[in-house]
């Protein structure tokens, strides 16, 4: 057996419960030990778990620690980490619970988790000057339009069915706040200077966050939003999301 081909047998191994000892692994007497690398496969599935328990910690509240464990032991099977980072492990763990069947009764789940790894990626992401109001207010009115924003690199955009912003915030207390009206909403989350921040967005300011998040122009975005909403308030959504540091940058649509 090759070195690549008994390396990817000792990994299967180690995530799998039921795979059989590698071909050619033996304990110190020479000969195999499958009570020795049970505790080791154990202990590298606690620490994927408790690595996934750090970073989505309200997911973990919201299902209990048992419920929490088992649902990431399923996702360490299949998953092993692709960096020596562990901070970055878990990156697709939200759309996993998306599927995973025992899950079902709480189709919030995803997206609070979706939330969490939001907020760990911007906490890590590379660090940038928002854009500021001054910018664009130095521009010609009729130069708007056109405008394409580039968000901020830590900047995610989350629009939801269910208030995750509301879930997430009600867990970051010594206690359980009340969540006032189970509605749809837009978070975003985003490191404009040293803190990560998590804001819900106005409710008709969620598709024209959207679509500038997705690339359209300004005036694209405006239409749409008046269209869906026709009391949307374009410069009071566009100064809202400035002053939360939301973008870092701009060009003209029509350049490449």
């Amino acid at each position: 057996m090759d070195f690549a081909t008994g390396q990817h047998a000792f990994a299967q191994a180690l995530l799998h419960a039921d795979a059989p000892l590698p071909v050619g692994l033996t304990g110190a007497s020479g000969t195999a030990d499958a009570a020795r690398f049970a505790v080791y496969r154990n202990n590298v599935h606690v620490g994927l778990t408790r690595a996934l328990a750090q970073r989505f910690g309200v997911t973990e509240q919201l299902v209990g620690a048992e419920f929490f464990a088992g649902m990431a032991r399923a996702y360490a099977q299949d998953r092993k980490p692709s960096s020596p980072l562990i901070i970055n492990y878990g990156d697709d763990f939200p759309d996993f619970i998306a599927g995973f069947g025992p899950a079902q009764a709480l189709p919030y789940l995803p997206d609070v988790a979706r939330l969490e790894a939001a907020w760990t990626q911007a906490y890590h992401a590379a660090d940038a000057t928002p854009l500021a109001l001054a910018r664009l207010a130095s521009l010609a009115p009729e130069a708007l339009a056109g405008l394409v924003l580039f968000p901020h690199p830590s900047a995610t955009l989350l629009r939801s069915p269910h208030p995750v912003g509301a879930i997430w915030a009600a867990h970051q207390g010594t206690e359980l706040a009340d969540i006032e009206a189970w509605q749809p909403e837009t978070v975003l989350v985003v490191r404009p200077e040293m803190a990560v921040n998590v804001h819900v967005l106005p409710a008709q300011d969620g598709l024209f966050a959207a679509r500038l998040f997705a690339g359209g122009t300004l005036g694209a975005a405006a239409e749409a939003a008046l269209t869906e909403q026709p009391t949307f308030d374009f410069g009071a959504a566009l100064v809202g999301l400035l002053s939360l540091g939301a973008f870092a940058d701009i060009h003209h649509g029509d350049v490449p």
